[in-house]
């Protein structure tokens, strides 16, 4: 059985109005990391990813590139256990 583990993310920079929450929802079903993405009030992007340690951490490491339109100027994540999450969604 795979290691599976969920990490919260908070993307700060120009992560808004750049594709970045479309293009975190590819790349995590390509990854098949389940989850959600969506933008806070304050410009952040917030996101919970779940799934195969290792593909966790492959969109951790994503999101510090984001969407070719995106400039990010910091990632944040906080790891913990998952709580079963099917799918992967954009929240609004």
């Amino acid at each position: 059985m795979t290691d599976r583990t969920r990490a919260h993310v908070s993307v700060s920079g120009r992560v808004q109005g750049v594709f970045y929450r479309a293009t975190t929802r590819d790349e995590a079903r390509d990854r098949g990391v389940d989850g959600w993405v969506k933008n806070l009030d304050d410009g952040r992007v917030e996101a919970v990813f779940e799934g195969p340690a290792s593909a966790v951490e492959e969109m951790v490491e994503w999101c510090h590139e984001g969407s070719a339109r995106a400039r990010v100027d910091d990632v944040e994540a906080e790891y913990g256990d998952p709580e079963g999450l099917d799918g992967f969604e954009i929240r609004r």
